[in-house]
């Protein structure tokens, strides 16, 4: 089991589909190569980056196992895989496959239909779970603004601290940076945080993270790579600019459509992963272009994974 707290960038990697919207497992080993040439850390993937709540049952294993084949014996390389959340019996089966396949961690989410009436509701959800892969470590993933689970993170440490074994720690990914100090200092340090919110990285590191999961580390390690090492030396206003450039990069998301534009950043960078499957809205062709400009106006090519 996984009983290090984890450091460093953990790329939430797209799923790849071909034209006709169907798994492209054949990218999968590229794409590993190129995050490990890049740095990162680990892979968490068939998360929100991955469209986890848009593939079946039978694609999130296939997704699982080709990435487990590449990284099993990896032991430099951490393998998170996000279960699901409204499904508890699903979750428990992936967790079993997860567990024999050899990933590293697994990860369960709020409810988003039925919702847990409070922190101890989904408290038991996360025993259910946690138990049926015991000997994996068990990561909760709190993304409030997509599963309305708008629950304080601290009070679920309490309710799950000595209760079960394998819950390492958390993927936080929310701004409630009050909370989110409360659960790194709880229990003398006992568990670990992972800051989930990419465009404000620089403001976790202030606090004392070590290590964040994000969809921008796909395409953009180095940047962020560089923000962390400013920062650790003291240099906080190169830290600030690389910061500022994070965000930049972001807004393009919000102005070409969101989500789905990730992939687009991809393409980029040599990697088609298709497009997004609905309800999310991809890109029109049309306004390709018009983004590539707004990109290289970004310096891109200077930060970008190669």
């Amino acid at each position: 089991m996984l009983n290090h707290k984890i450091s460093g960038l953990i790329a939430a990697p797209f799923t790849p589909f071909d034209e006709k919207g169907e798994l492209n497992l054949a990218l999968i080993p590229q794409y590993y190569a190129m995050l490990k040439r890049n740095k990162v850390a680990g892979a968490f993937i068939c998360g929100s980056t991955g469209e986890g709540v848009s593939l079946t049952f039978d694609e999130k294993v296939a997704v699982m196992t080709a990435w487990a084949a590449l990284t099993k014996e990896d032991t430099e390389f951490i393998l998170m895989m996000l279960l699901g959340g409204t499904n508890i019996k699903e979750c428990q089966q992936l967790a079993r496959i997860a567990e024999q396949a050899g990933v590293d961690v697994i990860s369960f989410t709020s409810p988003s239909y039925f919702k847990p009436a409070n922190v101890e509701q989904l408290a038991k959800c996360c025993v259910e779970i946690a138990m049926a892969a015991p000997h994996t470590a068990f990561y909760y993933y709190h993304i409030p603004v997509l599963t309305g689970g708008n629950f304080q993170m601290i009070e679920l440490l309490k309710k799950v601290d000595n209760l079960i074994p394998n819950f390492k720690g958390i993927k936080y990914t929310h701004e409630d940076f009050m909370d989110f100090l409360s659960c790194m200092n709880f229990a003398d340090r006992k568990y670990d945080m992972l800051w989930g919110r990419d465009e404000n990285m620089l403001s976790a590191l202030v606090l004392g993270n070590k290590g964040a999961v994000g969809s921008t580390y796909n395409y953009a390690a180095p940047l962020y790579l560089n923000l962390m090492e400013a920062y650790g030396r003291g240099d906080v206003e190169k830290a600030n600019v690389l910061q500022q450039q994070s965000i930049d990069m972001i807004t393009l998301l919000g102005k070409y459509g969101g989500i789905s534009v990730g992939k687009a950043y991809m393409k980029l960078i040599g990697l088609n992963c298709g497009e997004f499957r609905l309800p999310v809205k991809n890109m029109p062709a049309a306004q390709f272009e018009l983004f590539k400009t707004d990109v290289a106006k970004l310096g891109f090519d200077d930060f970008c994974a190669h």
